[in-house]
């Protein structure tokens, strides 16, 4: 069952346009990774999705009372404004204790209710935002750039977080990746998108690559692998053009794929 998809979606800001003829589409427990060079238009890609950007052209359409957990890319806070991480969780609409506590046990967070959304760090606060989308029990997890900032092991266990919910829960995840040479090994799919989908593919683990190791060494717990796909087409003109010399081979994450 598809729960959200794109159809030849088009976004502009002012005159220039962000997003061409993007489709895509998400289905029920699946893991999708969105990646892409900086000013690609991943963020305004979920932020059409969500219906929060206008669509110049094309349509999105969401399975009837789809719940959507949103972690955003960042969350400025002020570090003078008292609030703990229980009243953070109540926020916009007030939770019970104890779906607060199991949202925090689930993201492996016990016992930091009281602690001061100032105070965490940033895997934790990470943590803490994906317990907050959890509190919806939502159907899709929308996750924008949630390991930017993270060292590798913060990646990783976010990652295998990640995973681990999508297990228990089913919950289907749509995520943008900061990192064009890593993403999540437990991606079901991959989408390289560059204003437009340049390519996409199943990835598969390279975990037993010297190039893996090498770059990741041995404590990911095949969390984060290589991706590697083969553009073999050119884009010419326009806003997005960005000119790929014939069977160049760009390394991403785990797996590789050709778009012909």
């Amino acid at each position: 069952m598809t729960l959200i998809e794109a159809n030849h979606v088009c976004v502009r800001f002012g005159g220039a346009e962000v997003l061409h003829d993007v489709s895509l589409g998400v289905e029920r427990g699946e893991i999708v990774t969105i990646v892409g060079p900086n000013g690609s238009g991943k963020s305004t890609l979920l932020r059409a999705l969500l219906g929060i950007v206008p669509l110049a052209q094309g349509e999105v359409r969401r399975a009837p009372g789809l719940r959507i957990g949103y972690v955003p890319q960042r969350l400025a806070l002020d570090r003078s404004l008292p609030i703990t991480v229980r009243r953070f969780l109540s926020l916009p609409q007030r939770v019970s204790a104890a779906a607060a506590a199991q949202a925090l046990a689930r993201v492996g967070l016990t016992g930091v209710d009281q602690l001061q959304m100032a105070a965490l760090s940033g895997g934790q606060l990470q943590r803490v935002l994906l317990a907050r989308a959890l509190l919806s029990s939502p159907q899709l997890l929308v996750l924008d750039e949630p390991t930017q900032g993270l060292d590798q092991p913060g990646e990783a266990g976010f990652y295998r977080l990640i995973e681990d919910v999508r297990a228990t829960t089913g919950a289907a995840v749509l995520m943008v990746s900061h990192d064009l040479h890593v993403v999540m090994a437990a991606s079901d799919r991959v989408i390289c998108l560059n204003g437009h989908v340049c390519c996409e593919g199943t990835p598969r683990v390279v975990s037993q690559a010297a190039e893996y190791r090498a770059l990741f060494g041995l404590g990911t717990q095949g969390a984060l692998a290589l991706y590697q796909h083969a553009h073999d087409h050119e884009h010419a003109g326009g806003p997005h053009d960005h000119h790929h010399d014939h069977d160049q081979t760009h390394t991403h994450a785990s797996g590789r794929h050709i778009h012909a």
